[in-house]
């Protein structure tokens, strides 16, 4: 049976949870967001102000602090390593591109990386940030998420299509994610970028909003191929969960 946690640090990481970088916040929307009372927040966070875990602006709103980021940046390093391995045999399986994201904000960012051994092959630059709604990696992570958190990343995005492709509004990206539900993968065909084709699945890990994907020139890397190869990157980012 798992121990009781202790509610102080509980509390203390609902509200680091509720942050968000580049978004500062007022104390009750904080709050709020962790289920929290106002007067137990406002205290918990002077706290961890003085921790540089969180940072307080002229305007008294909160933002992840140089301690948290410290933290962040340890937790990625470790998390790109432990998923390399996983992408190599995944390039070996398919012969495409694999790829590791995360999502911040309303972006994901790239933090590892296996090149195929094509000639002609997709690079994406590990920390190149890009749209959660028009990206494969994008999708599979929307579609993971509980609804609350859900919203909160969609009421963030900018929904121009950065392709014809891509999707254009709230509704039609909620049925696309209803549909990766039901596949249990997520396509991008040439949705963010004309002529690359890509198939993520989400890491299946509580807390952590990441996705394995394989992309390809779509010449040669065929709907037919994507949809083929998607059980293996599921299996992939499954692989990697289980290592975490």
């Amino acid at each position: 049976m798992a121990e009781p946690g202790v509610q102080s640090v509980e509390r203390a990481l609902d509200l680091l949870e509720a942050l968000e970088p580049g978004l500062p916040l007022g104390v009750s929307d904080i709050a709020r967001r962790a289920g929290l009372p106002t007067g137990t927040a406002h205290r918990l966070l002077a706290t961890l102000v003085a921790r540089g875990y969180v940072r307080r602006d002229a305007g008294r709103r909160y933002a992840p602090g140089p301690a948290a980021l410290r933290l962040a940046d340890h937790a990625q390093r470790e998390l790109a390593a432990l998923a390399r391995p996983h992408l190599a045999r995944l390039v070996d399986r398919v012969g495409e591109t694999a790829n590791l994201a995360i999502l911040e904000g309303a972006h994901m960012v790239y933090v590892a990386q296996a090149p195929s051994p094509h000639t002609l092959r997709i690079f994406a630059a590990v920390g190149r940030r890009v749209p959660v709604h028009s990206t494969a990696v994008g999708k599979a992570v929307l579609a993971a998420m509980p609804p609350r958190e859900r919203a909160r990343v969609v009421e963030q995005l900018d929904l121009t299509p950065p392709t014809p492709a891509a999707v254009s509004g709230p509704a039609e990206l909620e049925s696309a994610l209803e549909r990766v539900s039901a596949e249990g993968y997520a396509l991008d065909d040439e949705e963010q970028e004309a002529g690359v084709r890509c198939v993520g699945a989400v890491v299946p890990r509580p807390g952590l909003y990441a996705a394995v994907s394989v992309s390809g020139p779509s010449e040669r890397f065929t709907l037919e191929a994507a949809r083929s190869a998607a059980p293996l990157v599921r299996e992939a980012a499954e692989a990697l969960a289980e290592d975490l």
